[in-house]
């Protein structure tokens, strides 16, 4: 029996009206479930997995921020009722969210959160949230897009072409850590910042982010991304040693991180072409380089499919949860190399992912994805409990059909047609 022709155009479920329709309804789903994470006190809180607001749980601000991102991307698609789901958002953020005495945000309404610091990681969402709602002309982001925009100019460091580490809630004590998992999704804003407010500012810092990080020290690990660093850009290999399981900082290599950042250099990519800038040649490599290093040493490692979520400094295993949004982003590069090179590889990967995800992470009963696997791909809960996430799924149902530029916000606000052939 012949193999599938992955090498032609009409072969690819990204050109096949049926796999348009298949995301399409599973976007439509997950917004649906997520609606229920609208809290009363302002802003979103994390559902469980049933769907439901836990009584007496506050208001989360990277919640918050993330589906309002999100919301503001369905209403500019024609979804009934998101544009004030995200303008919700939007006065959550400008409201009980904000930290009125110092600026900025903490992981909560301020009297109700033991860590009142300002996490880079969260600012970087906020201004995401921010940027796309301007986008849609949601009510009160014209107003919170240069709020979260200055916050976040606190964190970046010009002589280290970086973001900095968390601070105290005053901005002061800042802590001795560099991280990537901030500054890999500070790329993912500023590319698109880069367009939406047609700025070549945004792009510069995505790709001193990108060189620094992907370029110097991914490329001399097998292109597996070094997640902890030091105040002066050294590599902390012992870092959360105690902690494997953190869900933002775990300790190790994340292959998941390697493949999210395969498609973010293809985006940077493609918006310095579209824009007439030089893009070096290494966005490309290094973007092949990673997905191929994720998979490697990530996928069904320890002898069932799916993605680990950590591994040691020796390539091993660490923490074999499978945590979803890692198959989300794996299958998201998987379309993004595919649209840029071509080669049939990624469109075996491409639908890999998604019959994984469809298998075994996508909760037809009670709605949503299981967040978090265990390494036999039974829902577990030791990394995350609930289903406090739509951002990583809601966006592999649209980035497959779009374009690699402009980012996701432009394109969707312009109405670049869905499915255009890759």
């Amino acid at each position: 029996m012949n193999k599938p022709a992955y090498d032609t155009l009409n072969s690819r479920w990204q050109n096949l009206p049926h796999h348009h329709d298949w995301l399409e309804q599973e976007g439509r789903r997950l917004l649906s479930f997520y609606r229920a994470a609208r809290h009363p006190e302002g802003g979103f809180g994390a559902l469980d997995q049933n769907g439901t607001l836990p009584v007496g749980d506050a208001p989360q601000t990277m919640i918050t921020a993330r589906m309002t991102h999100c919301f503001a991307l369905a209403a500019m698609r024609g979804e009934p009722g998101a544009a004030e789901l995200a303008a919700h958002g939007v006065a959550g953020l400008l409201g009980p969210l904000r930290d009125d005495r110092y600026g900025g945000w903490c992981a909560g309404p301020p009297a109700r959160v033991e860590d009142q610091g300002k996490q880079t990681y969260l600012h970087v969402f906020v201004a995401l949230a921010a940027m796309t709602a301007r986008q849609a002309d949601v009510t009160g982001a014209a107003r919170l897009l240069p709020e979260a925009l200055e916050a976040l100019e606190r964190f970046w460091m010009e002589s280290e072409g970086a973001l900095r580490g968390d601070v105290g809630r005053d901005w002061a004590s800042p802590e001795a850590y560099r991280g990537g998992n901030a500054n890999m999704h500070a790329v993912e804003l500023f590319v698109q910042l880069g367009d939406v407010l047609e700025a070549p500012l945004w792009r510069r810092r995505a790709l001193a982010i990108s060189r620094r990080l992907i370029h110097e020290h991914a490329r001399a690990n097998d292109y597996l991304v070094v997640e902890h660093f030091d105040e002066h850009w050294r590599e902390w290999r012992d870092y959360h040693r105690d902690q494997p399981r953190h869900p933002f900082r775990p300790h190790g290599l994340t292959p998941g991180h390697a493949c999210e950042w395969s498609r973010l250099l293809l985006h940077l990519e493609a918006a310095m072409t579209q824009a007439g800038e030089a893009a070096p040649d290494w966005l490309l490599e290094d973007a092949a380089g990673l997905f191929q290093a994720g998979l490697h040493y990530g996928w069904a490692v320890d002898g069932a499919p799916g993605l680990v979520y950590t591994l040691d400094w020796q390539r091993r295993p660490r923490v074999h949860e499978r945590v979803h949004w890692a198959a989300a982003e794996a299958c998201a590069a998987a379309a993004a190399l595919l649209k840029r090179t071509g080669e049939p590889v990624y469109e075996q990967w491409y639908r890999r992912l998604w019959d994984y995800i469809d298998q075994y992470l996508i909760d037809r009963r009670r709605g949503s994805w299981w967040q978090e696997l265990d390494r036999h791909n039974r829902p577990s809960g030791r990394i995350w409990q609930g289903k406090p996430d739509l951002y990583h799924a809601y966006q592999l149902t649209l980035l497959p059909r779009l374009p690699l530029a402009p980012g996701l916000a432009r394109a969707v606000a312009e109405g670049h047609p869905l499915g255009a052939p890759c």
